[in-house]
């Protein structure tokens, strides 16, 4: 049974995650649709992409599918990773993708969304950057996705927090673009990706790949990378990565040591 539903109309495509019991969690089958349905819009010329869960779920996303994470002594994001994968498709997707947002959307689900180009909310939406509660080493393609979006002393909140933003903060802040109740988001939505689809896409593609590469656009040395990566190895070869790993298969709670 697939993951996900798509539909392609009047050069609009929709893909639905649709993985609900699992919450969709984004798992390398989940995923491998995702980006396999990309690929297929990017044929067929599609002008706009939405990307959504089905109407009215609780949970939009329940982030990386933490079930596929390896122990301890292996980067459990690196380059290949599938939610990295994912990230990169949707960033360099030639259209524009507006996320349609109802429920929660967690950890990894919220670097997804926040890769999209717009995004659109319910007033029950809710955003919580969680890898602190697995103890999970966040990669430096993923701060960066977030410090693109989130200013740094919100951003430095979520992450160390690890709790939920209601969805009028986030519109605050500039992380989405509208709330809309949901008997209207998804006219709203549509809408909004009709008026996209009227315009160049030749133009809008260039935009969108100039303004990926100017917000990619830091300078980092091979010495700073190096340090990054050897700060985050201090984690993935942790008791506490472990222990995170085996709370959440146990289903109780993680005792970290900081060790």
């Amino acid at each position: 049974m697939p993951l996900i539903l798509t539909e392609t109309q009047d050069a609009i495509g929709t893909i639905v995650m649709n993985h609900l019991q699992k919450r969709n969690a984004l798992s390398e089958a989940l995923i491998g649709e995702i980006t396999t349905a990309l690929e297929c819009f990017r044929e067929q010329g599609i002008r706009a992409a939405v990307l959504r869960a089905p109407a009215g779920v609780k949970v939009w996303s329940a982030g990386h599918d933490v079930s596929e994470l390896p122990d301890r002594g292996r980067d459990p994001l690196g380059w290949g990773d599938s939610l990295r994968v994912l990230v990169r498709a949707i960033q360099e997707f030639p259209a524009p993708v507006i996320a349609l947002i109802e429920g929660g959307v967690w950890g990894g689900g919220c670097e997804v969304a926040m890769a999209c180009d717009i995004l659109v909310a319910t007033p029950e939406a809710t955003f919580a950057i969680t890898p602190a509660k697995l103890g999970v080493p966040y990669n430096l393609g993923g701060i960066l996705t977030l410090m693109n979006m989130i200013p740094l002393p919100v951003a430095k909140e979520m992450l160390f927090t690890a709790q939920p933003i209601p969805t009028a903060q986030a519109l605050n802040l500039g992380v989405i673009n509208y709330i809309k109740p949901a008997d209207e988001i998804e006219s709203f939505v549509y809408g909004l990706a009709g008026q996209i689809v009227v315009n160049s896409p030749l133009s809008i593609a260039v935009m969108k790949e100039e303004l990926r590469l100017l917000a990619s656009a830091r300078t980092v040395t091979p010495e700073l990378f190096e340090r990054i990566q050897g700060l985050r190895r201090v984690v993935y070869d942790s008791h506490d990565y472990q222990e995170g790993l085996n709370a959440f298969r146990e289903k109780r709670k993680p005792r970290f040591r900081g060790e």
